[in-house]
């Protein structure tokens, strides 16, 4: 069976004042449950904070009263979806992840191994970040970056990003229906972001786009919309967005998926086109880099900017390297070193 991702954010699933809405997880869990026969689910879920914070005596919204409020919300949340996928007859189970389940090929073949083992028992994880635990600099960015990470290293069918504004609204507050490019869907962004949750719609199309670049089916949508799961799964509701055509190996799909980055390898204008035609990535195009790499360890590869172009360098894939950094450092003169082979580089 296909695998589903779906992602719920803070917002989506709580009432203003940050506890959960049981109307809506008993809505939730009454699609979901038509999804189940044909689809292996994995249901990413915000709302922990929300729905611990009001335990957290004088909570101003540190990192630590966060954290705090996540373990105490964490089985609150879980519970609240167990009782309503109950009357379904659907086991749930809850699953805390951290970077370095997705940084360690060993870890995430763990991880994956757990999942299967819920599926066949026909057990829908429940997943959210260890909020608890994770360091700041290890953190995911938000739970969209966590949905993608699992729909990307598992070969997910499609990624479905639940958000309270119903899909990506155009210059006029209209939903745009599909989105081909996802770079020009960037130009319809405003600066909204929940005072409950961490991402806003920046976040949703940038890891859309690596989604998308995957080969995976893209939605944004709303659960305002009736049968909102159920409709943005076949393209009728939200915001749908158009999956490349590609075929990528279970390995290539776990370096993408992002895991730990040790660093960044600029590359020039020419080394990049030779990327994009499945060449690897030799000495002679790069043009610096940044961190403390070992060989063997992931990096992203992002093009040099132009100079009278203001702006951060785009990445562009992501590759396990064949040198450290030192190595780099001492022999990036040497123009037919080889920095990374074309089978470990993974163009985004």
């Amino acid at each position: 069976m296909d695998i589903l991702v779906i992602k719920f954010g803070t917002a989506s699933i709580t009432r203003p004042n940050g506890e959960p809405d049981e109307h809506i997880i008993e809505d939730i869990a009454r699609q979901v449950a038509e999804l189940h026969p044909r689809y292996r689910v994995i249901i990413v879920s915000s709302g922990a904070v929300g729905a611990g914070k009001g335990s957290i005596k004088r909570y101003n919204g540190s990192l630590s009263q966060r954290k705090a409020a996540a373990a105490v919300g964490n089985p609150v949340l879980v519970g609240l979806y167990a009782r309503h996928f109950a009357p379904h007859g659907i086991p749930i189970a809850q699953s805390l992840c951290e970077r370095g389940h997705f940084a360690d090929r060993s870890k995430f073949l763990q991880l994956k191994e757990t999942f299967e083992t819920l599926w066949k028992s026909g057990i829908i994880p429940i997943v959210n970040e260890n909020d608890v635990i994770s360091d700041r600099e290890l953190k995911f960015s938000d739970n969209d970056e966590l949905a993608t990470l699992l729909a990307a290293g598992f070969g997910a069918k499609a990624l479905l990003l639940c958000t309270s504004l119903g899909g990506l609204l155009n210059e006029t507050g209209e939903i745009v229906s599909r989105v081909e490019d996802v770079n020009r869907a960037f130009e319809w962004v405003r600066a909204e972001t929940s005072s409950l949750g961490l991402g806003g719609m920046t976040s949703k199309l940038t890891f859309a786009k690596l989604a998308v670049s995957m080969g995976i089916e893209v939605s944004i949508f709303g659960m305002k919309q009736e049968n909102g799961i159920l409709r943005a799964l076949d393209g009728t509701s939200g915001t749908a967005f158009t999956a490349r055509d590609v075929a990528v190996s279970a390995r290539n799909r776990w370096l993408a998926s992002g895991g730990l980055s040790a660093g960044h390898i600029q590359v020039d204008a020419g080394a990049a086109k030779a990327l994009q035609k499945r060449k690897s990535l030799l000495a002679v195009g790069v043009t610096g880099f940044s961190g403390d790499f070992a060989a063997g360890e992931i990096v992203e590869i992002v093009t040099t900017p132009d100079a009278d172009e203001a702006g951060e360098p785009n990445v562009i894939a992501v590759a396990r390297t064949r040198v450290s950094s030192t190595d780099l450092k001492k022999n990036g003169a040497a123009k037919n070193l080889e920095v990374a082979h074309a089978n470990d580089i993974v163009i985004l």
